[in-house]
């Protein structure tokens, strides 16, 4: 074999066998920043110690407001759980284990239940 064929098939093995091990996030990475969506007008999206929604609120973000720092994201579907459960499954995942993102925004850094964000641009 060429040495690329060689890479291009270890690469691919390495790839596959994260994928069926259920371990990588079918958002795994994420953007590097993100946008506030789905907030309700005159209402904010919560910035919280920890990845829970009891936690304590240390910050609040305006709907739509972008530009907001993804520190990584932790919850949510495996990408095996992604490709193989029913949308019923799914919700029940998400409910289950809820897909929470370690943020900075405006000095402050803390979590911000995912649901609420979207892929956003870096202006900085």
């Amino acid at each position: 074999m060429k040495t690329k064929t060689i890479k291009t098939f270890l690469t691919s093995g390495i790839l596959l066998t994260a994928m069926l091990s259920g371990t990588v996030k079918a958002e795994e990475g994420g953007p590097d920043c993100f946008k506030v969506t789905g907030v309700a007008a005159g209402d904010t999206l919560n910035i919280h110690t920890k990845p829970h929604v009891k936690s304590k609120v240390i910050g609040e973000i305006a709907r739509e407001t972008d530009n907001i720092k993804n520190l990584g994201c932790k919850g949510g579907l495996t990408f095996n759980e992604y490709n193989t459960r029913s949308k019923a499954e799914q919700e029940k995942i998400k409910k289950e284990r809820p897909r929470w993102c370690k943020i900075v925004f405006d000095g402050v850094k803390g979590w911000v239940f995912a649901r609420y964000l979207q892929e956003g641009s870096c202006s900085k």
